[in-house]
């Protein structure tokens, strides 16, 4: 199969993504999480704060501020128990972080390079079985990320970065080819929620989705045939921090170079399962989706957007939502039969749409400031019982906080017949959301690559719907089986304007859910 006949079938025909006999084997189910052995090893506080409320000053750079700064970003924080069926008295186990991940299997790893008090200088990765460290290498690399994100960033300005990796196997075993989909909205949910944590903290932050992948795979030491580097996060205690407009190398650096610099390690660690299958369409999209060269680095310049017909409705004006993360976190979940129809108001929907888009704003190596990474992805809404607004589909506008009206109607039967699979009831949801963006996932300036940043840009967004949504008495299910040349053709989208459907998610009011469940925290 060609690439772009995977990428394709991955998104407008999943059944030809994967082989139709594939068959789950449960009781040789990898962990979903990393361990690695006979390594030195940090402990990490676990008295972390149980409330995070505004955003903070400039961070405390020790070890138990970074400590608390992964917990909330990835760590474990509840095991939950449901039954395995309405017929079935066994329970299901699952231990739960607060970024939601497809199938809770968790496919990212985290690990960070770190220059703080009370700990060595070097590259770790973070424990989130055990919340500790452990130790990959130690040294200062300054210059050697600096080099590999191609010298946009000031290290010396930086006490450390966070590397975002996916470990294949963790849902392949699963999903077979349709989990290149969820890893990449997978690394954007935690890059979303790493980045909602970062303010709390103080920390200036920004991504990159550019690097010479190999030179940092090499540097944390991983097998590209097992997993691979997605985004590094460069975390600083400067509130000003910025990229740099202008590259500071006076040449091109690639990762056949940065290699020799560094000797390999290939430290020993856990999975759990006994027998590993192949993922050759895995492995074929990330090599091809590699960077060799820093020339190859590219500023995205934003298209302009079809002004499409439809009514416009003006939005209540209404101040950015104030809530404490901590709370908000611990009460998303992801209904199912749960939703509710409730009333919501024009200002709850205000305060959803504006928190939403006004706190996806971020800084990062594609457009270097704040400004543009909205044209990227965009939100798209079926609305049904709204008070005062029309029911119907329509298209939000973050620049005039307004939305124009694409089709009048109640399409809440048309979504549920888009399901591939019946596990809720769309008559008890008012707001279905689908995150938008280009068909061409910029290709032409990113290559393959571009499919895997529209993925983990488009998971940023919805990880803020769900903490707004959360914030606001709500919750949302982020869901990717459902017909999008169906959602397409319903928000006119599928034509001139080049846009599909990334993921869709209905938020609305639901009941309690009838599981046990314990948090992980003091």
């Amino acid at each position: 199969m060609s690439l772009e006949a995977f990428l394709h079938n991955l998104h407008f025909d999943i059944e030809k993504a994967s082989p139709p006999n594939w068959e789950v084997d449960w009781d040789d189910a990898p962990l979903t999480y990393k361990l690695y052995r006979d390594l030195p090893v940090f402990p990490l506080s676990l008295e972390v704060p149980l409330t995070l409320e505004g955003e903070s000053g400039r961070s405390k750079q020790d070890l138990e501020g970074i400590g608390h700064f992964l917990w909330y970003a990835y760590g474990l924080t509840q095991v939950s128990q449901v039954p395995r069926s309405s017929e079935s008295e066994d329970l299901m186990q699952s231990f739960r972080r607060f970024p939601p991940s497809g199938g809770a299997l968790y496919p990212s790893e985290l690990y960070v390079y770190l220059k703080i008090e009370g700990l060595p200088a070097g590259v770790y990765h973070y424990d989130a079985a055990h919340h500790r460290l452990v130790l990959l290498r130690e040294g200062n690399f300054d210059s050697y990320v600096t080099k590999a994100l191609g010298g946009t960033i000031d290290m010396s300005s930086c006490f450390g970065t966070v590397f975002i990796s996916t470990m294949f196997w963790k849902n392949f075993y699963k999903y077979n080819n349709f989990s290149y989909r969820l890893q990449g909205l997978d690394a954007g949910v935690l890059l979303g929620q790493l980045l909602e944590v970062a303010k709390r903290f103080g920390i200036a932050a920004g991504v990159c989705f550019q690097f010479l992948d190999r030179a940092i795979n090499h540097l944390l030491g991983l097998s590209e045939e097992e997993e691979s580097t997605y985004a590094a996060i460069p975390l600083s205690a400067e509130p000003s921090w910025r990229f740099r407009e202008e590259r500071s190398m006076d040449r091109p650096v690639t990762s056949t170079e940065l290699l020799l610099e560094l000797k390999g390690i290939q430290p020993e660690h856990y999975v759990r399962s006994q027998r590993i299958r192949e993922f050759p369409m895995l492995t074929k999209m990330n090599e091809a989706s590699m960077i060799e060269s820093t020339q190859s680095f590219r500023r995205i310049h934003p298209k302009n957007g079809t002004e499409s017909e439809g009514k416009i409705v003006a939005l209540p004006i209404v101040k950015r939502l104030s809530y404490d993360l901590a709370t908000v976190c611990r009460k998303r979940f992801s209904p199912e039969m749960d939703f509710i129809l409730g009333k919501v108001s024009q200002s709850q929907l205000a305060a959803l749409l504006q928190e939403a888009t006004a706190s996806f704003s971020y800084r990062n190596d594609l457009d270097g400031t704040y400004g543009n990474n909205g044209n990227r992805v965009s939100l798209y809404a079926c609305l049904y019982n709204v008070e005062d607004i029309q029911d119907g589909a329509y298209h939000y506008d973050s620049m005039t906080h307004s939305l124009r009206q694409i089709q009048p109607g109640d399409h809440r039967l048309l979504l549920q017949y888009g399901m591939s699979l019946d596990i809720m009831n769309f008559q008890q949801v008012p707001i279905c959301i689908h995150v938008v963006g280009e068909r061409d996932h910029s290709k032409t300036q990113l290559g393959y690559r571009g499919y895997r940043i529209q993925q983990m840009e488009a998971g940023m967004l919805v990880q803020k719907l769900l903490l707004a949504s959360s914030a606001l008495g709500m919750n949302g299910h982020p869901l990717l089986g459902f017909d999008v040349n169906m959602c397409d053709e319903l928000y006119k989208i599928d034509g001139p304007q080049r846009k599909t459907s990334l993921i869709q998610i209905p938020i609305g009011h639901y009941l309690s859910r009838p599981w046990l469940k314990g948090s992980l925290h003091s």
